[in-house]
């Protein structure tokens, strides 16, 4: 097995995991099986109980694992299904140290950071790193592991001292220490600053650990005097410095990092170089050109509840682009805070009232996500019905799409104080309620997760038919309440339909408003599977809908002709290469890199 960390210096944002899935992408390339690792230093077990605000999104895996949002961009670039041992965090190794010490396994020892907590690390990165994560027999042959943080962070100090042992460990050869660093630009002098960089590593080095990688971030490509110094100062070969600049949208990173020959590095410091291929990214850079060449806009209004934080949402951002892109169209979203759409906002700020109400208005689709807390609640419900009575197409993702049930039953059935447990516990009319197996004493761990079977009750709804008319969807899921069985049948004689239950027929999983153009509601998270070039169905469908082609994606002939028709330049379509006049124009920047499309 082969090794490649990355790390971080100067600050925090760089965007380290966009830099570590590159990475993995261009070794894929190279015809290398790849798996990942996220190192978290912080003492939560896991992301599950973390504000948004806090850390962005809860990235949630097949397993039921809620994880950093960096795996879900691994899973993405390489499309791979991790697992939640796969996220190694402070408080899973402690946790798993002290257990041992309690079991006895230390025979009495003193159990101590080095070399129990130490060690604990290094063999949990070697187990994890022989789990099959591409669907094929035996292990990857790399492992991509990001340190998450700022080299020289005092919670990081036991990961790096685990990770100087573990270079010695697997031998030379058999590890690669990238180190993703800011080279800025002062205003005031306009030339690109070398000391961050050159403290940054000093410090790494300080810490036992070599970089054999320099990759730089900066705004403009590095100049041949500022790399000649790096070099210098940094102790790090100069064919060894690869500049990691601002690029219209993150799918183009690989393709950088493929032009600076970061392949060949890279399997020279690993000793794979007499078993690699030139690496094949013709998809990737493809894809990369049309997202930042598309000018024909859709507009989506996300209306939530962390709007102020784009990284709450991350993976339904990415869900929206990959479906825009297969219409071929440009992104546009629009940010509601969900609060502000309240009567209660109307009365204390008429301004951000009015601001809210317009941008709903304007937009060709309304997507409600998930979320906890009674916290803007009633505006995501007037956003629902908003788009309910004015046919704009409409996708509600978890709580979203339970908002849709409660709005439905107050304004078609009547029932005013229809409500969820959650936020009206003595409701008379519970749409909502609280599954029977959850935990009301423990928060950790004790929802609904993971991947789960949603077995079509509607075969011939919008949402089979988008999924292929399967039978059956595996999707993941993250919740503690549901649609209240109790109530049903009465919402289905008024018009709602449940096209998809689990298995035991109990519990709803899709809903859909037959009467309406598009009008679906999903318990689970489609968003956390889309794939660049493997969109989400309900996605696709919304985007669709909203840019009334919606019969054309349903229709798998006609879907196939359209693919065709709007082709971009040089992607790839059933093996034959097309060409293309449109892309992505607007950009907006995520995590120091632009992230490939337009928000608001």
């Amino acid at each position: 097995m082969k090794y490649v960390l990355v790390t971080g210096g100067v600050v925090s944002g760089l965007g380290k995991g966009v830099t570590a899935s590159s990475i993995g992408v261009l070794l894929k390339a190279c015809g290398l099986r790849v798996t990942s690792i996220k190192i978290d230093p912080y003492l939560n077990t896991d992301a599950g109980t973390m504000s948004p605000f806090e850390h962005g999104e809860v990235f949630v895996l097949d397993d039921g694992g809620e994880v950093d949002l960096d795996l879900g961009n691994y899973e993405r670039f390489l499309d791979i299904k991790l697992t939640r041992d796969n996220n190694i965090t402070t408080g899973k190794i402690y946790q798993h140290v002290i257990a041992k010490e309690r079991k006895g396994d230390y025979l009495g020892k003193t159990v101590q950071v080095v070399p129990h907590i130490t060690d604990a690390i290094q063999e949990w990165i070697e187990r994890v790193a022989a789990i099959p994560v591409d669907g094929e027999d035996g292990p990857a042959d790399v492992c991509v592991i990001e340190l998450g943080g700022t080299i020289g962070d005092i919670e990081s100090a036991p990961f790096i001292e685990a990770l100087g042992q573990f270079s010695y460990r697997v031998g030379q050869g058999n590890f690669c220490l990238v180190h993703v660093s800011l080279v800025p630009v002062l205003n005031v002098v306009g030339e690109q600053k070398t000391k961050p960089t050159q403290h940054s590593v000093r410090g790494l080095r300080g810490l036992g650990l070599i970089p054999d990688i320099l990759a730089c971030r900066s705004t403009k490509a590095l100049e041949e005097n500022v790399k000649e110094k790096l070099a210098q100062f940094c102790h790090v070969p100069l064919e060894n410095i690869f500049t990691l600049y601002d690029v219209p949208n993150i799918w183009h990173i690989p393709r950088l990092l493929k032009d600076q020959k970061a392949h060949l590095v890279i399997s020279k410091v690993l000793n794979l170089a007499s078993i690699v291929k030139e690496p094949y990214l013709e998809e990737w850079t493809s894809r990369a050109e049309l997202c930042a060449n598309l000018h024909v806009p859709v507009r989506i209004a996300v209306v939530g509840k962390y709007t102020s934080l784009s990284d709450a949402y991350l993976s339904v951002l990415k869900a929206l682009l990959h479906a825009a892109v297969a219409c071929r169209k440009k992104l546009v979203v629009d940010w509601v805070p969900a609060c502000d759409l309240e009567k209660e906002t109307e009365k204390e700020n008429p301004n951000a009232y009015k601001a809210a109400w317009k941008l709903l208005k304007g937009v060709d689709g309304v997507l409600v996500p998930g979320g906890f807390g009674d916290r803007g609640v009633e505006g995501k419900i007037l956003a629902a019905k908003y788009a309910r009575e004015n046919k704009i197409p409409f996708l509600g993702i978890c709580l979203g799409m339970q908002v849709a049930v409660i709005e439905f039953a107050r304004s078609v059935l009547c029932l005013h104080d229809a409500d969820s447990t959650e936020f009206k516990p003595q409701t008379k009319h519970p749409c909502i309620i609280f599954m029977p197996e959850g935990s009301r004493t423990h928060m950790g761990g004790t929802m609904r997760l993971g991947s789960r079977k949603s077995i079509f009750s509607v075969k011939d709804s919008k949402s089979a038919k988008l999924y292929g008319n399967k039978t059956f969807v595996d999707e993941r899921h993250r919740h503690r309440y549901e649609v209240n069985p109790d109530m049903v049948e009465r919402l289905e004689k008024a018009g709602l339909s449940f096209a998809a239950k689990d298995e035991t027929g109990k519990r709803m999983e899709i809903v859909e408003l037959p009467s309406h153009p598009f009008f679906i509601g999903a318990q689970f998270h489609p968003e956390y599977k889309s794939r660049p070039g493997k969109a989400s169905p309900l996605f696709l469908g919304l985007i669709a809908a909203s840019c009334g082609e919606l019969d054309s994606v349903m229709n798998p002939s006609s879907a196939h002709q359209h693919l065709i028709s709007n082709c971009p330049k040089n992607v790839f379509v059933n093996g034959n290469s097309k060409k293309a006049s449109n892309g992505l124009a607007d950009v907006r920047h995520n995590n120091g890199y632009c992230n490939g499309l337009y928000t608001r």
